[in-house]
């Protein structure tokens, strides 16, 4: 981005929330303010939260809760904020409240709103702006959500994840028009004067293990079986463990991968249940054709993403960054967490482990 500080980044790790946003506040001070996004833990009091944040800043704010926080490393606990100068970029933000019925012409009337406020550009233009979504991380209607706004914003890209509560699966929110929600979504169309990036990074290729899913419920994204057979036993089968052995660690190591056109996307699997059935954290159907993937070298494929950005940007002030949960744990359980902090340093990351990106 440009040589100025048009961004400045946060992070802290204190679940007290009026220390917390005391140190947003003194750490991403500007004098004029587009906007703050921040990604937190789910352990803080929503309620005490909310008071601290609005009292601090007095410009949109849009943010949710996290599976683990992203900043110079990866955390827990805390939160990870940025602030944007009014210098350099516009906020207009959107709350979606009724995700059930979100269609394609209720997507419509949200970015005619949009629209409205644009305050660099007469209409949607994907070279000077780019929509930021968060939604709730257990609606089941992350898919379904962002296909309709995409085919509404004019070719503007789309960025952002669904927000996570430390994998216990009970509660995620979303931060919008002051407020924590739930069962929401918020769509920020973020305005630059500054060059900037869209980009998706992943280290899985497939294998030849193949598989279709022959029984599934959609709207639970839940699969009852795979090639004929109950799913959880079939999947433990092809990838060759038992299955008491399916956690997720063993879903990050043998991600599930479906082809659109030429594209490869990862089904992730939260669990698996007494009678067999699979939970997933992604649209699934029966009659889907899956592939397990291969996991190339996270380190070598990350450091490559990082050196083509690099060499793109003079300097880079900010990297928005959504990560599947699944790739955390991968991190984790192969002991490169440090290695990957430092791949990532040059990035200067501030982002959060989605239940979906």
């Amino acid at each position: 981005m440009s040589q100025l500080k048009d961004v400045l980044r946060s992070e802290i790790r204190n679940l007290n929330e009026k220390e917390a946003v005391a140190h947003l506040q003194q750490t991403l001070h500007q004098d004029e303010l587009a906007g703050i996004t921040f990604f937190c833990s789910d352990k803080y009091d929503f309620d005490l939260l909310t008071i601290e944040l609005n009292n601090a800043f007095n410009c949109p704010i849009i943010g949710c809760t996290t599976a683990g926080e992203i900043g110079s490393t990866y955390q827990n606990d805390g939160i990870v904020a940025a602030s944007f100068s009014s210098a350099a970029f516009c906020f207009h933000i959107e709350t979606i409240l009724d995700l059930e019925n979100f269609d394609a012409s209720k997507a419509r009337a949200v970015c005619g709103k949009l629209t409205t406020q644009l305050e660099h550009s007469e209409k949607f233009d994907p070279s000077k702006m780019f929509g930021f979504l968060l939604i709730d991380g257990l609606s089941m209607m992350e898919e379904h959500t962002t296909a309709n706004l995409h085919n509404a914003l004019g070719g503007v890209e789309i960025i952002g994840g669904s927000a996570g509560d430390s994998l216990t699966f009970t509660k995620t929110a979303v931060f919008s028009e002051g407020k924590f929600q739930t069962g929401t979504a918020a769509i920020a169309l973020i305005e630059s004067k500054v060059p900037f990036k869209v980009f998706k990074s992943q280290h899985y290729t497939p294998s030849d293990l193949e598989m279709t899913i022959t029984e599934a419920d959609p709207k639970k994204r839940v699969v009852y079986e795979i090639d004929g057979g109950p799913a959880a036993l079939e999947l433990a089968k092809i990838i060759g463990v038992e299955k008491e052995q399916l956690t997720m660690e063993v879903y990050s190591t043998y991600p599930l991968m479906l082809q659109i056109g030429d594209e490869w996307y990862v089904r992730s699997i939260q669990s698996y249940h007494d009678d067999n059935s699979l939970s997933f954290a992604c649209a699934i159907d029966s009659g889907l054709p899956l592939t397990v993937g291969k996991c190339e070298d996270l380190t070598q494929s990350l450091a490559k993403q990082v050196k083509e950005l690099t060499d793109n940007f003079k300097s880079i002030e900010l990297t928005l960054g959504f990560d599947c949960i699944h790739r955390r744990l991968e991190i984790l359980e192969t002991g490169v967490k440090e290695e990957v902090e430092s791949i990532l340093k040059p990035l200067n990351f501030a982002g959060f482990s989605t239940y979906g990106e």
